[in-house]
């Protein structure tokens, strides 16, 4: 019963996690938590004509219409949008909107149904669809030229966002841009599940494309398919009629049996699915209809998944109904499990582990052999279990799935069990083979080529396993090699943070940061770049230069000569907070930018010049000798402040109150760390999990009694299957009882690991 326990403690660790970092940061009262900085408020758009955008969007609405696609049972499916293009009842979407071999609903924007008589046309690659209805047709909205549009046209966009029906948004074409071979249009409109197969349109109330999707990076940012494709579209229909539509893709009834829900289709060999299951856990099943196989027998298939979070495998001594087997890869991992019930306190894993012979995101030939006293699986033609359990409650098998896995199958087969085939290659093939890869030629090649073509079968599974173990070396080898250099990178940088605040240069603790990231960096060059970079601004300095003479030679050279300005377009972007990179963008983020206006004031004399590590908005603070103090926003063009301006600043990007005059200067890994807390909320933000994992162990390498960090750590490492890891630091948090933890709860989660 390991599985239920695993799920608790993520879980668990995510409690903790937020109460930990709740109390952490009440504990320490006398200085401001440095959070990752966020944007500045972006400037109002500038002024449009009101009147016509409502003019626009009154006159389009009308003809748009909801579309509903239905699952098992008449439930609904999915809500999406699509808008009538011809008085002959054409209407456009998305593909994905209309859900193939789905019965579908159109509705208009007062209410009435349109019948769909036939899909007129489609395309897998633009995602795009075209509907003929029939019934009372709204008007048509013109088709513009997508060519004609330009970054920084208004636009409007129409659509049913989260089931809210004809609602509209307006925005501003952003670029084009290519999203998985597919030209699209970028655009700045908040878009969510429900504007698909919505018409972007500009301010003539022409469409401009077919909303899609939106950006897994940011809620503003959507991306439409350029409305040129679908007058290609329109231009070559291919139709089918609804019947034959909804038909498309179904499993053959006389083989197969979908259970517990999902959506299971068939095309020829290969039937794929998707979709939350109705059983526990997502689980759903596809049972052969073909007469049960006689012990001894064995059943195989071939799957592949598109996330290895998912799970999907095979079936087998099923009942029908809830009690089955169950053999199938999950996170990464192979799974044996008895199914006794309904639910994951029924369900019995028999064996779990990694195994070098399966392969991540590839087709994975999954096989079990089903003897009177044992279950054997094997995973490309390798086993992986033995079991002796056996309480078969039927006979019959076929395929699963859990969770909201998408996976692909082929080459189902039952088939008794007699000896077992020895797979091995031809005698001297193996040596053969080596001497060819020893020294490539074309008489080799060609010798290799004829043995391969005699003994297809194991000369073919071998020469696919030898190179599959080659690739997972090669993948090993690169990673040990970035862990290596990971753990260098985290040495030097704590050494070089251990020393006196006077003796620690930030100019390469920044740059190290960065090479932790890209191991070719040349951190030398660059700190040879910055000092003269500073010789530059000194040689220009009159002789008899006060302070305010220095501080605005700096600002001078920093913003009208070098052109430093603060990132708007893609604020989180990774090169923003690599300090190589700011010095040759001349583009950053506020700590990135404050960092080097700091060094190379420094470097002409200002040493009064320190961090001031506003929340949400890194700046710098000046303590003239004579003159109050000057709070000085780097990251909008040196902008001095005073202290209660920058507490407005602050005010408006970050939640609570923070007095700016009370506020310490920051030690230099303090800034450090900052830096790295950036990195870590992009990783985040972008479901990066593995990079999230790298910046937790440089932070933890810097502050080793962070409890918080440990917890993340824990719960990552958790999440990506590496019990032994998050195990690790839960002991750690046991051994130290920090504040704030609450250490029952981590015994708890230790054992269910």
């Amino acid at each position: 019963m390991r599985a239920p326990l695993r799920c608790v403690s993520v879980a668990g660790l995510l409690l903790l996690l937020a109460h930990c970092a709740a109390t952490a940061e009440a504990a320490e009262p006398s200085r401001a938590k440095p959070k990752p900085t966020a944007p500045p408020r972006k400037p109002e758009p500038a002024p449009v004509d009101r009147d016509l955008a409502n003019r626009v969007a009154q006159s389009a609405l009308s003809s748009l219409v909801v579309i509903s696609h239905f699952g098992r049972e008449g439930k609904s499916d999915g809500v999406g949008a699509g808008f009538v293009v011809n008085t002959n009842g054409l209407v456009a979407t998305s593909l994905h909107v209309i859900s193939e071999g789905r019965p579908m609903l159109v509705q208009t924007s007062d209410g009435a149904k349109l019948e769909v008589v036939e899909i007129v046309a489609w395309d897998r690659h633009f995602d795009l669809a075209l509907l003929r209805v029939r019934g009372a047709i709204p008007p048509a909205l013109p088709l513009g030229d997508s060519e004609s549009l330009r970054p920084g046209d208004e636009a409007l966009a129409l659509g049913n966002p989260m089931g809210l029906k004809h609602s509209v948004v307006r925005g501003v074409i952003s670029a084009r841009r290519e999203v998985e071979g597919v030209d699209m249009i970028q655009v700045a409109i908040p878009i969510e599940p429900g504007n698909s197969g919505g018409p972007l349109l500009d301010f003539k109330g022409q469409v401009q494309g077919v909303m899609a999707l939106k950006s897994v990076m940011t809620a503003n940012l959507g991306f439409a398919v350029p409305v040129n494709a679908l007058k290609l579209l329109i231009e070559r229909p291919n139709p089918v009629s609804i019947d034959r539509w909804l038909n498309m893709g179904a499993l053959d009834a006389v083989e197969w049996e979908a259970a517990l829900g999902a959506r299971w289709r068939q095309r020829v060999d290969r039937i794929s699915v998707e979709g939350l299951g109705d059983g526990f856990g997502g689980r759903s099943l596809c049972l052969s209809r073909r007469a049960p196989p006689q012990v001894p027998f064995e059943v195989s298939a071939t799957v592949k998944m598109e996330e290895e979070s998912g799970a999907a495998g095979l079936v087998f001594a099923s009942d029908g109904g809830l009690k089955h087997y169950g053999f199938y890869p999950t996170g990464g991992q192979l799974r044996l499990t008895r199914f006794d019930g309904a639910n994951v306190f029924s369900w019995t894993i028999l064996e779990q582990k990694q195994s070098p012979h399966y392969r991540k995101g590839e087709w994975n030939r999954l096989r079990v052999r089903v003897e009177k006293e044992q279950i054997r699986c094997f995973v490309n033609d390798n086993l992986v279990f033995s079991s002796a359990d056996h309480q078969f409650a039927g006979e019959r098998v076929g395929l699963c799935k859990f969770r909201d896995t998408k996976a692909e199958f082929k080459g189902f087969s039952t088939t008794g069990a007699g000896e077992e085939k020895a797979v091995d290659p031809p005698e001297g093939f193996i040596s053969e083979l080596q001497t060819y890869l020893d020294a490539p030629s074309r008489s080799l090649e060609k010798q290799i080529t004829e043995r391969v073509r005699a003994h297809d079968a194991a000369a073919t599974r071998y020469l696919d396993s030898r190179a599959a173990q080659l690739e997972r070396d090669a993948a090993e080898l690169r990673r040990i090699g970035r862990l290596s250099h990971a753990r260098r990178v985290e040495d030097e940088l704590k050494q070089l943070l251990t020393a006196g605040e006077q003796e620690i240069d930030l100019v390469r603790a920044a740059l190290l940061v960065a090479l932790y990231d890209d191991a070719d960096l040349n951190i030398d060059a660059y700190r040879k770049h910055i000092d003269r970079m500073g010789a530059d601004i000194a040689s220009k300095l009159p002789s008899d230069a006060d302070e305010r003479g220095r501080l605005k030679a700096l600002k001078d050279y920093f913003y009208k000569e070098q052109g430093f300005h603060g990132s708007r377009h893609d604020y989180y972007d990774k090169a923003n907070s690599y300090l190589n990179l700011v010095v040759e963008q001349r583009e950053g983020i506020p700590i990135t930018l404050s960092i080097l206006f700091m060094e190379l004031g420094h470097r002409i004399g200002l040493s009064e010049l320190r961090g001031h590590p506003l929340p949400g908005h890194f700046m710098v603070l000046y303590k003239g000798k004579n003159t109050p103090d000057q709070v000085i926003d780097v990251f909008e063009g040196g902008r001095e402040l005073t202290h209660a301006e920058a507490d407005l600043v602050v005010g408006r990007l970050s939640e609570g109150t923070v007095r700016s005059e009370l506020l310490e200067a920051p030690r230099k890994r303090d800034i450090v760390v900052r830096m790295i807390r950036n990195l870590l909320k992009g990783a985040h933000d972008e479901e990066a999990s593995g990079d999230a994992l790298r910046y937790l162990d440089l932070l933890i390498a810097l502050q080793p009694t962070a409890p918080a960090d440990r917890l993340e750590r824990a719960r990552l490492r958790a999440q990506l299957n590496d019990a032994a890891g998050a195990k690790e630091d839960i002991q750690w948090l046991l051994d130290h009882s920090p504040p704030g933890v609450e250490l029952d709860r981590l015994e708890e989660l230790l054992k269910s690991l």
